[in-house]
């Protein structure tokens, strides 16, 4: 079986300001009209028969993105016991503390979303210190996205692996996540799940730059990091039958080079490493 560790749920392009949105339209494709829209059946359909996925739509009123985790709860119970949803937090906002007790309490979401960049917060602000305290008391898995935007307002500086390094110090009984590899800071995401026994990274999103995967799995792979890397999408940007095919193909950029190999059986464990139970996922 497959588990996705970072898919989305949200009906676009309600759940995304206008100033957004063009943004995004203007990072497509030339002459292509961007369409962010989430369907299941979609989803299935381009993936195994037997996947497990983790959804979660998304809060971050600095970028222009809002989706209620009531919607989040609710496309999960819709699509039975292989999908799971995590409540999404914007602790830029008053109520957030409410909405992250709703979420777990009463709508049964199963961990955390955090989008620091997005929403122009840093994850090891003392401010959230409530937050990993009771992640820390209810074993939720944080995930929270690391890495690169294409959105001019979300400061990077947020986005930097080095700031979950302080907040793994200081709650090592939090299962913490961190999105893409951090791209194109995979250094420093390497260098912090080395580091702290409760510290993933996912490879969502990466596979359609090949040669940026390579390396950044090569790091992975000579610091001895494979068992802390778990596989993810981040659909709708890209599948899952996607996903596996890049990974499998990357070796064979390497045709006629002296350019050392990820480990092919590494590869495979990560595709199917059960991310689940390694978070405490139920």
């Amino acid at each position: 079986m497959i588990f996705d560790i970072h898919s989305h749920a949200w009906a676009y392009p309600d759940h995304f300001g206008d100033d957004f949105r063009e943004q995004a339209q203007r990072r497509a494709k030339p002459g292509e009209t961007l369409d962010l829209t989430v369907r299941y059946e979609d989803y299935r359909a381009t993936a195994p028969a037997e996947v497990r996925t983790v959804v979660f739509g998304g809060k971050a009123q600095l970028s222009g993105l809002w989706v209620d985790d009531r919607y989040v709860a609710n496309y999960a119970e819709r699509h039975g016991d292989n999908v799971v949803g995590f409540a999404s937090i914007d602790p830029t906002q008053p109520s957030w503390k409410t909405e992250m007790h709703n979420g777990i309490e009463q709508l049964g979401l199963k961990g955390i979303k955090l989008l620091p960049m997005y929403a122009g917060f840093f994850p090891d602000d003392k401010i959230l210190d409530p937050l990993w305290e009771y992640a820390g008391e209810r074993k939720l898995p944080v995930l929270l996205h690391t890495g690169t935007t294409f959105i001019a307002q979300a400061p990077l500086e947020c986005t930097l692996p080095r700031h979950v390094d302080n907040v793994a110090a200081r709650f090592p009984n939090v299962p913490i996540v961190m999105a893409h590899l951090g791209h194109p800071y995979e250094g420093e995401c390497v260098a912090v799940i080395r580091k702290h026994p409760n510290v993933y990274a996912d490879i969502s999103a990466l596979h359609y730059r090949p040669f940026q995967l390579y390396h950044s799995l090569m790091l992975v792979q000579e610091y001895g990091v494979w068992d802390k890397v778990l596989f993810g999408t981040d659909y709708p940007f890209t599948t899952v039958n996607a996903t596996v095919e890049g990974l499998r193909k990357l070796n064979d950029m390497l045709v006629g080079t002296a350019l050392p190999r990820l480990e092919t059986e590494q590869i495979e464990q990560m595709i199917y490493r059960d991310s689940f139970s390694l978070l405490g996922i139920t």
